[in-house]
Formats: structure tokens, sequence, C-alpha cells
């Protein structure tokens, strides 16, 4: 194993251990929140985290291709593995988008955010930026299905998908990948960029507590640099691949720090935000609300086995007492 794959082994396998439990209690949190009051913001944290939960779930199969003696997948599972991917990889970042946009509306517009602050509207929005990426997704397929059998674009040395093509794939695909680092993620970034420098802006002449406005800086922050860190390197290697005219030799690299995001973004969003939003401290309290209800429920059925008990043998000498005594 050569030390590219001993990396790529290392962080992946990292991702799934931290990505596949923080995922889920984040989703539990969420849908917990959701029965009881649902957000715009909520809605885009829901559809982020299941994006990020789908990314680790095939992450198994990205396991395989590097670990001797290497896997080697079938022609139909590779378009298939590479639009699930790479699209949850690209729904991240527009989701994180979505998020620090609905924060912008509601610091800079409070009034006017409200009027318009519907779920629906959330909805909309992420059915939008699902088929946004599935089309991106399915026109890749296409670009499978029209090179033919001989010039296979997702399968590049017979034993990984997506990698070393031949000069002619690199030609149809070096555009398409160009189109889709700017649709999904240059632009986004421009868009994330604004709202959080927005956001900044307004707490700053706001007048709330000085520690509010210091973690929610601190939260914009962050977020601004796992998005700029995990998915700025894999989408400028698209760019230097174009300008190039080669699939660069760093792109498996780049593709590394995408992967981090699956489980960096639980970290940012619940161990930075408010006292109130801590999700490990909500969880607990709930498991604890609901052993204790548990326990009483458990508690009072003793109790009222041990009632019936006597009640019964009270019962059963009664009836046994007549009898005796009619005997005498």
């Amino acid at each position: 194993m050569d030390p590219l794959d001993t990396l790529a082994l290392a962080v992946y396998s990292v991702t799934i251990l931290l990505g596949l439990p923080a995922n889920a209690l984040v989703l539990y949190i969420f849908y917990s929140r959701a029965r009881t009051r649902l957000t715009p913001n909520l809605i885009y944290m829901i559809n982020l985290c299941l994006s990020d939960l789908a990314f680790v779930l095939i992450l198994p199969l990205k396991i395989l291709e590097v670990v001797p003696p290497g896997w080697s997948p079938p022609n139909f599972l590779c378009p298939l593995y590479s639009l699930a991917h790479f699209g949850t990889l690209y729904a991240s970042t527009c989701f994180l988008t979505a998020v620090s946009a609905g924060r912008y509306l509601g610091a800079a517009f409070p009034i006017r955010y409200q009027l318009y602050k519907k779920p629906l509207y959330s909805c909309l929005v992420c059915v939008a930026i699902w088929t946004l990426v599935a089309f991106h997704g399915i026109l890749l397929l296409i670009l499978e299905t029209s090179l033919g059998a001989n010039a296979t674009l997702f399968i590049g040395n017979g034993t990984a998908c997506y990698q070393e093509f031949s000069p002619e794939q690199l030609a149809l695909l070096a555009p398409v990948r160009l189109e889709l680092s700017v649709a999904l993620f240059f632009l986004p970034l421009v868009i994330t960029v604004f709202c959080y420098a927005g956001c900044i802006h307004v707490l700053i002449k706001s007048r709330l507590h000085e520690q509010k406005k210091r973690r929610a800086v601190r939260l914009a922050l962050a977020t601004l640099s796992v998005f700029v860190l995990c998915f700025g390197p894999y989408n400028l290697s698209h760019v230097v691949g174009y300008a190039r005219g080669e699939d660069v030799w760093w792109r498996r690299v780049a593709l590394l720090p995408g992967a981090c995001n699956a489980f960096l973004d639980p970290l940012i969003f619940y161990f930075l935000s408010s006292a109130k939003d801590h999700g490990l401290a909500w969880v607990w309290r709930s498991v604890g609300q609901r052993c204790s209800s548990f326990r009483q429920k458990m508690t009072m059925g003793h109790r009222e086995a041990g009632k019936g008990q006597p009640e019964k043998g009270a019962a059963s000498q009664g009836s046994t007492g007549p009898g005796v005594g009619s005997s005498k």
C-alpha cells in the first residue's frame, strides 16, 4: 500500500467512526425539534445531515478501493457510486450556503424575513438543491453511456472509479468538472462569504451581549473555514486541470478534506452554537427524562401488583372461611 492509499484509508476510517454517530445523533435532535417547531434553518440542517450521513454510509466502498489487493467495482455500480459520492459532497456545499443565507436574512432583515419565513419555501429550496445536484449527476451518467463500452468514463484503470483518464476522456470531462465547480462550489462560496460577512457586520453593530456576539462570529468564521478548507482544494483541482488540460496528480489528495466535512459539520453547528443548542446536553436530558418516566411506570406497576396480591389472598380466605364454618 502506497503512502497516499494509507492516508486515504486513515481519513476515511476516521470519517466513518466520527461521522456516523455524530450525524445519527444530529438527525435525532433535528427530528425531535422539528416535531415541536419546524423552522427554515432546521429544514436546511436536516437535509445537510442526511447528505453527510449518506456520504458516510458509502465511504466503505472507497475503503475497499484503497485496501490491497484493491476492489474492482462492476461497471454498473461505478456510475451509481460516483453519482452518490460526489452528489452528496456537492449537496453539502449547497445546504451550507442555504443555512448561511437564512441566517443573514434573519439578522439583516428580521421583520421582512418573518413574512417569508415559512417551512414550505424552505422545502422548495431543498427540492431545488437536490434537483440541481441530481441534474449534474445525471449529466455525468449521460456522458458515461454516450462514450460506449470501449471508452468508459467512470472506469479509469479497471481498479477504481473515476481515475486515470485518456486524453479523449479528459477533453470531455474537464469542462464538465469546471462547470460543476463553478455552479456547486464557487458560486455557493461567494454567497456564503457575503452572507456571513453581512451577519458579522450586523452583529457587531447590534446591542447583543458581547458573549453572544463572540459566539456568533466564531460560528461564522468556523463555518467559512471548513467550507474553504474542505471543498476548496478539490474544486481548485478542477480549475487547474481544465487550464492545463490534464488530470492533476494531487486531485486524490484534494478529495480527502472533503470527506472530513462529514464529521466537522456536527462539531460546528452543535459545539460552537449557543448553550441551549448543545445537542449532547439536550439528548442527555431527553434520555434521562425517558428513563425516569420508565422507572416511574415500572415502580407503579410493581406497587399495583403488590396491592393486588393481598386482595386476592384475602378474597380467597374469605371464600374458604364460610365453607369451613358451614362444614362445622
